[in-house]
């Protein structure tokens, strides 16, 4: 890795007007593109103490060897030239949203001599009137192949089109009524334009004007008997209707609008975006990203904004409304920039209330669903746990692939309640029945690396009392009842690899507790949260995992629940201490009091937030016992602004 102080340019040399930056790496490949609004400024920060720099800043970094830069007019400039140079070069520490599919869209090409309707993607084309965007392509199909009963304009391509009327004869679409057949003359080139605008128009609206017509033609139909012509409106009219169902109206008639909402984790990503046009829910798209740059939301967002619609040739397809959870820093550029595209003016806004909240809300709901299905695909996938498991062997050089894998987190807030999780993976999946919790008392729970001292001993103790006692078992049948009597084996499996939350003294804290066990040829690696390194014994290099590596990605994934396991751990203990501390030794209050206390209720929180008049409103509660727990609650309150801010830390721990 490169050394940032020796490609550091002069501070001097950096102009402090507003533009636009490339990192290089030694083989000249641009690995990340930012803008600033003072050059001079962003840079410094970059190499002002890179130890300080978040996790992928730093990697970032260290990974280019020069930083070049372009100075431009404003920051409206910076802004389309980041785009493009992000959309030139891909730079791998740039968040990259990647989409396989474009919008799907219902096009009538007004511009042939006969006009055709079929489902497009990609750029429009001129003389071509497009209607959507619909997702799932599924929908478009089922939207078209509906509105061709009432609308039978050709849908075939231009190659059937003309062996039809080289054979006089239609094809299929026109023999089940689905097509006016101009290729044979059924219709004329008039008529069937007429056609071609009557969908146009149909589409364009909310179908109402259509609907009375027929209903008209149908009682009309129906008045003098003619009840074939008026059962085949009746048909047409549900048909119609049909297409409208499909898009529940939401919002009122005249609303376009975007609407983004992003849910995230430390690693990835997911984004979601519904499209409202006519205040109906035309399209829904979405992107799963890795998170490879360090973008605070208001930065996220304004990325998303600048690769979604800087990819649209077509100014239609930007609507007037773009709403987002988090308005970008340099909000009036990015919406002057929409602008620009459109044509016209776009609002840029976050819907605080009303029905438009209501829906960000249920876009939010989807990209939460999105972002764990695309985790639990990801886990459930057997060909990347299998790969995730030979890449671990591989790079650690185990003699073994790592069938069973365990990790051990500490967590505490401050020293205290220290706490310790334990958690199991076999084959790549998590088995949670052989997860454990431990507590850390005296000692061992002044620092972390006493901890995971502790923890490894405590875990690896069981196991050879385990192994001792199915050694000391003579062999032979034994029957159902004896097997059932049987003492559980809590910690009978040996691991085939140990994984430790933290970096070279956590490691080596595992490592000495084994030894002293008299455990040599486990392996234990620690995986380092700052920069996702893997630490091994002994080495004072880390080993590197590339970024999208199946065997990263299962440390990760490990590591993350084995954290998520002790913090759900510390905060119980936490509401238990909390709790024996403020109602215990209160002068009255015994067993049976506090029980109905907290029953009445609900939680300690509440008892602090409840009046004396409250208080005597328990079952049991007289006047001299009330006073003693509002006295005491009083007390227990001025520490809660205390509590919440080691609850924060306890989040970062």
């Amino acid at each position: 890795m490169a050394d940032p102080s020796s490609y550091r340019p002069k501070t001097g040399e950096i102009p402090t007007q507003p533009g636009v930056y490339r990192f290089r790496d030694p083989s000249g490949r641009v690995v990340y593109v930012g803008k600033a609004k003072n050059l001079r400024s962003r840079l410094n920060s970059y190499f002002a103490n890179p130890a300080q720099l978040s996790t992928k800043t730093y990697t970032m970094v260290h990974t280019a060897s020069s930083v070049e830069w372009t100075v431009v007019g404003s920051e409206l400039e910076a802004l389309q030239l980041e785009y493009t140079w992000i959309k030139e070069y891909s730079p791998r520490f740039n968040i990259v949203f990647r989409d396989d599919k474009t919008y799907p869209y219902l096009a009538i090409t007004m511009g042939d001599k006969y006009p055709r309707a079929l489902v497009m993607r990609g750029d429009k084309l001129p003389g071509t009137k497009y209607f959507g965007p619909f997702y799932p392509a599924k929908a478009i199909r089922e939207t078209l192949d509906t509105v061709l009963r009432v609308f039978p304009i050709r849908s075939c391509s231009r190659g059937i089109f003309n062996r039809a009327e080289r054979a006089g004869r239609p094809c299929l679409m026109g023999y089940i009524g689905k097509c006016s057949a101009p290729c044979v003359g059924r219709v004329s080139e008039e008529e069937h334009r007429k056609l071609a605008e009557d969908l146009v128009q149909f589409m364009a609206s909310d179908g109402s004007k259509f609907i009375r017509e027929l209903e008209a033609k149908m009682a009309a139909a129906a008045k003098v008997m003619d009840y074939e012509s008026a059962a085949r409106l009746r048909d047409e009219i549900a048909a119609l209707r049909r297409v409208f169902e499909r898009n529940a109206v939401v919002l009122d008639d005249s609303t376009e609008a975007d609407i983004f909402a992003v849910a995230e984790d430390e690693l990835e990503a997911a984004v979601q975006v519904f499209h409202v046009r006519h205040g109906r829910i035309r399209g829904q798209r979405g992107w799963v990203v890795e998170k490879v740059e360090d973008a605070a939301p208001e930065d996220f967002i304004e990325h998303l904004l600048q690769q979604v619609y800087g990819e649209m040739d077509d100014a239609d397809r930007i609507p007037r409304e773009v709403l987002v959870p988090t308005l970008p820093a340099n909000e009036a550029d990015v919406t002057q920039w929409l602008r620009d595209l459109r044509g016209s003016a776009v609002s840029l806004r976050v819907p605080q209330r009303g029905e438009k909240a209501i829906l960000m809300e249920t876009v939010r709901e989807n990209a939460v669903q999105a972002l764990a299905l695309h985790k639990s695909r990801r886990s459930g996938d057997i060909t990347v746990r299998s790969q995730g498991i030979q890449e671990l062997q591989e790079n650690l050089g185990l003699a073994e692939p790592p069938l069973r894998i365990e990790c051990f987190d500490i967590s505490h807030v401050s020293g205290t309640n220290v706490v310790a999780s334990m958690v199991v993976v076999e084959d790549g999946l998590p088995k949670k029945s052989e997860y454990r919790k431990f507590k850390i008392t005296g000692d061992a729970a002044r620092d972390d690396t006493a901890s995971m001292y502790d923890v490894i001993s405590r875990r690896f103790q069981h196991y050879l009392a385990d192994l001792s006692a199915n050694e000391e078992q003579a062999s032979g049948q034994i029957s159902v009842e004896e097997a059932r009597q049987a003492p559980a084996k809590k910690f009978a499996y040996p691991p085939s690899l140990v994984v430790v939350d933290g970096g070279p003294p956590q490691v080596s804290a595992a490592v000495a507790a084994l030894a002293d066990l008299g455990i040599m040829d486990m392996p234990v690696i620690g995986l380092a949260k700052r920069l996702e390194e893997v630490w091994v014994p002994e080495d004072p290099f880390p080993v590197i995992f590339p970024r999208a590596s199946a065997g990263l990605y299962l440390l990760q994934r490990i590591r993350d629940e084995a954290h998520r396991f002790a913090i759900t751990f510390h905060r119980e203990r936490r509401a238990k201490s909390m709790i024996s501390s403020v109602l215990d030794d209160i002068p009255g209050l015994g067993a049976a009091k506090r029980q109905a206390l907290l029953k009445h209720f609900g939680s300690v929180k509440k008892i602090r937030a409840a009046s004396l008049e409250e208080l005597l409103a328990v079952p049991g509660f007289g006047p001299k016992l009330a006073a003693n727990v509002h006295e005491r609650v009083a007390q227990s309150n001025a520490g809660e602004a205390e509590e919440e801010t080691e609850s924060a830390q306890e989040i970062s721990e």
